[in-house]
């Protein structure tokens, strides 16, 4: 009977034991899976504007993530003025822009108490192209001017065959027209006979597919269509010289059409969007802006 009272004791502490050990460890589990299922939780960055940026928004985006796994980065285009919008809408964090935000855009953003804060992060040379048939080898921004607005219609106005003119042009939503509009075309209207096209590299594909159009596009499409469209080097004035878009060029500044290229921010932003811009200007980020045709800002 002894023995019986000693065994149901000695059941009952083991039992007990078990049941403070189950006790305390439960809390220290629970503590120690709570940064483990924060790490591995996926933060979204979403980047909207530019189409002559996506290209470079995209390699930001894709070695971005690589530094930062669990962080996801989304790139779409659209336009400067389609990304502007969104920033001020709250539909994207971050906007990237190939022209300065305006005035309208600026007092909308106090309207809405956003705190806009403007990254220039590179500079990009903006090449005129040509179809390779066609025999023109330089054009003045004087030249370029007044094909834009229409006021010359025919190849041969400079120099090259009695030949129509077709002008393409992006929309007017784009970054990269508005800067055209108000850098080389001094604010003219373009041409009505324009034909206006909704991204860059519809630009390209319909300059390599007739003779007689012209186009704008950034400097890194240019250098992507170099074998089926042709760069003309740009004169500042008739008694300067004609000069390409490049590296050297547009830091030197003796390429005439260059610009600086943006992303736009909300002063609040998250840490996450802080560290997205952070590596944009980061050795790491300009080195694949060099890498992707645009320039630098370092």
């Amino acid at each position: 009977m002894i023995m019986k009272i000693k065994r149901l004791v000695t059941g009952v502490a083991v039992l007990l034991l078990l049941l403070q050990v189950s006790c305390d460890s439960g809390p220290k589990e629970s503590s120690k899976s709570q940064p483990v299922s924060k790490a591995g939780s996926q933060k979204a960055i979403s980047v909207k504007g530019s189409d002559t940026m996506v290209h470079l928004t995209s390699s930001w985006a894709e070695q971005f993530m690589g530094h930062y796994p669990g962080t996801q980065v989304s790139v779409t285009g659209g336009g400067s003025g389609t990304g502007i919008a969104a920033l001020l809408n709250g539909t994207t964090d971050i906007c990237a822009s190939s022209r300065e935000i305006q005035g309208k855009e600026k007092e909308l953003a106090l309207q809405k108490k956003i705190d806009l804060v403007e990254h220039a992060v590179a500079r990009d040379g903006l090449a005129i192209i040509v179809n390779p048939a066609n025999p023109v080898a330089e054009l003045s921004l004087e030249q370029i001017r007044k094909i834009f607005t229409g006021e010359y219609a025919n190849w041969k106005d400079v120099g090259g065959p009695d030949l129509p003119i077709i002008v393409l042009s992006r929309e007017s939503s784009s970054g990269t027209f508005v800067f055209f509009q108000e850098f080389v075309l001094n604010k003219a209207d373009y041409t009505p006979k324009a034909r206006l096209l909704a991204g860059t590299s519809a630009l390209v594909q319909s300059v390599a597919a007739d003779q007689g159009a012209i186009a704008y596009v950034g400097l890194a499409f240019a250098l992507d269509a170099k074998a089926t469209v042709k760069m003309l080097p740009v004169k500042s004035t008739d008694g300067a010289p004609a000069v390409l878009p490049g590296d050297e060029t547009v830091r030197a500044g003796k390429y005439p059409i260059a610009r600086p290229l943006y992303l736009y921010t909300n002063g609040s932003s998250s840490p996450e969007v802080k560290a997205f811009v952070d590596f944009c200007l980061s050795d790491a980020g300009q080195k694949i802006v060099t890498e992707t045709g645009y320039i630098s800002v370092k």
